[in-house]
C-alpha cells in the first residue's frame, strides 16, 4: 500500500509542480534537447528519494497532510539517512527544482527558468519554517544529529 500512496503522491505534489505547471506556462516548446538530460538527472533524484522513503515505511508527505494519510499515506518514523540523504537532506525538492530547469533548457523557456527560480525560496521556506522544526519535534536527538553531519542543499547551508 506504502507504493501505491507514494505514487499517488507523485501525481499531485512533484508531477503538477514539476512537470504540468511548466507546460502549462511554457511559450515556447522549441529550446535546446539538452534540457533532456537535466530532466533525467532530476528525475533521477526524485526517484531514488522516493524509494529510500518507501523502503523505511513511509511517503514523503509532511505532517499538516495528515488528514489526508488514507491517500498520500505518512512520513517514515525514521530519519531517512541513507542513498541521496548522506549528501543533502533535501534530494526531492533538489531534483523536481532541476526538472524544472530542465524543461526551461528544453523548451527555451525564460517564463519556465523564472518559475524554477522562484520555487527555491518557496521550497526553502517549506524546509525551514514547516518540516525542519515538524522534525527536530518528532525525531528529536536523531534528527539534530542528522542536520549537523548533512547539509540542507548539497554542501550550501547546514
Amino acid at each position: 500500500m506504502v507504493w501505491i500512496r507514494g505514487l499517488v503522491f507523485t501525481i499531485l505534489v512533484p508531477y503538477m509542480v514539476a512537470v504540468a505547471v511548466p507546460q502549462w506556462i511554457s511559450d515556447k516548446h522549441d529550446g535546446w534537447g539538452g534540457g533532456w538530460a537535466l530532466i533525467g538527472i532530476g528525475a533521477a533524484l526524485y526517484l531514488v528519494s522516493l524509494f529510500r522513503f518507501l523502503a523505511a515505511g513511509g511517503t514523503p508527505t509532511i505532517y499538516f497532510t495528515r488528514p489526508l494519510r488514507w491517500v498520500l499515506g505518512e512520513e517514515p518514523h525514521v530519519v531517512v539517512e541513507s542513498g541521496l540523504y548522506r549528501i543533502t537532506r533535501n534530494p526531492m525538492y533538489v531534483g523536481v527544482i532541476t526538472v524544472v530547469l530542465g524543461q526551461a533548457v528544453l523548451y527555451g523557456s525564460g517564463a519556465v527558468g523564472l518559475y524554477g527560480l522562484a520555487l527555491m525560496p518557496c521550497f526553502h521556506f517549506v524546509v525551514t519554517v514547516l518540516e525542519e522544526p515538524h522534525l527536530r519535534k518528532e525525531r528529536g536527538a536523531a534528527y539534530e544529529e542528522y542536520c549537523r553531519r548533512v547539509p540542507r542543499w548539497f554542501g550550501l547551508v547546514k
